[in-house]
């Protein structure tokens, strides 16, 4: 179905960005491209723009609020941003009518309006590739969007998960899986995989209609070189598991201390991470950080019991008691959460019990 033979002069590209070495980039990127015969022009459209400079960017960005919004370059400045860090392009000429042609880039155009530009980010459901899916499903059949590109069932963890696992970041899985909630484990429609730059790609291309004039690498990459780390998550909290243990049937009174103060660090931290869990569920806009099950280990109520690790009150041995029995349960059900809680967290959940238990059975003063 050839429907793009016309006197436009315009040619209308998905460019699909391969993955970079830093975490913001780690999941790739999409643009539009568009070639303009008659004015003797070749622009990118960008939706995934950000203003490092923002007043208060750090709190906004924690909090949701940052405004991304769509910028134009010109497409050998965008070209020779990604070959310098190394990253692959692939295009697809989108089979577009004339009409739809000019419609698309006086959309794009109005939306380089100051008035028109900002929009709120959110990473799953509104970002600089599903912008794009929406121009494309304006002006073309939507049934592309129907397409998976995914086993079914797949949730955006899972989703994610993949591309953090192929890239070996492994702590940055971690701390993603500590932030992302509940929700984070529903199983995606075939429309909602197309936020990951990649499957709307394989979407155009594998989609019953014919979306896709022609597709080529920009800039091919060679196969990457596997890169592997001994010290993943998992292996530096059963280090850290096996040491602190050891450590505290050594009688040495420097060592007591040693372990004292590791435990006050360890509850302190757990406790502070369990104040950010709760800030990110109800107050920001990040609609993945809301019903997080990371509260069952990290209780908040640990920065306070950090500073009462030396002591013998009852309390604070009932205190102890609880969290014990409770994160006992928490490990017995870890499997059947509705929540998928990443697995490094056991080793440390293990040594959270080891010492709160310690503080009701033994004296360590």
């Amino acid at each position: 179905m050839l429907r793009a033979q016309d006197s436009s002069r315009l040619r209308i590209s998905l460019l699909t960005c391969t993955p970079g070495d830093e975490l913001y980039s780690t999941f790739g990127h999409s643009a539009i491209r568009v070639v303009d015969s008659n004015s003797v022009t070749d622009i990118v459209y960008n939706y995934g723009t950000f203003n490092f400079d923002d007043d208060g960017f750090y709190i906004k960005f924690a909090r949701g609020k940052l405004l991304y919004f769509v910028s134009a370059a010109y497409f050998k400045d965008f070209l020779y941003e990604y070959q310098s860090t190394n990253r692959g392009i692939t295009e697809q000429v989108l089979n577009l009518t004339a009409n739809e042609k000019h419609a698309v880039q006086d959309f794009l155009n109005n939306n380089l309006k100051e008035e028109n530009r900002y929009y709120q980010y959110d990473f799953f459901f509104d970002n600089c590739t599903t912008r794009l899916r929406d121009i494309i499903k304006k002006n073309l059949d939507s049934s592309f969007t129907q397409t998976p590109v995914m086993p079914k069932g797949t949730t955006f963890r899972q989703a994610i998960h993949q591309y953090l696992d192929k890239n070996n970041k492994q702590w940055s899985k971690l701390g993603i899986d500590i932030l992302l909630g509940r929700r984070c484990d529903s199983v995606m429609t075939p429309e909602q995989m197309q936020f990951l730059p990649d499957n709307l790609m394989k979407s155009l291309d594998t989609a019953g209609h014919q979306y896709v004039l022609s597709s080529q690498n920009l800039y091919p990459l060679p196969p990457a070189a596997e890169s592997n780390t001994v010290f993943t998550p998992f292996v530096v909290f059963c280090l850290l598991l096996v040491t602190i243990s050891a450590l505290s049937f050594i009688k040495r009174p420097f060592i007591k201390r040693f372990v004292l103060g590791f435990d006050g660090m360890l509850f302190f931290l757990t406790g502070a991470l369990g104040i950010i869990l709760l800030l990110m569920w109800f107050y920001t806009d990040h609609s993945m950080t809301k019903k997080n099950f990371n509260i069952l280990w990290a209780w908040p109520t640990n920065i306070i019991i950090a500073f009462f690790v030396n002591s013998s009150k009852n309390w604070v041995k009932r205190y102890f008691a609880l969290t014990s029995i409770a994160w006992v349960m928490l490990l017995v059900g870890w499997f059947f959460l509705k929540q998928q809680l990443n697995v490094a967290l056991i080793p440390l959940v293990l040594l959270m019990i080891y010492r709160s238990a310690t503080k009701v059975f033994f004296e360590e003063t």
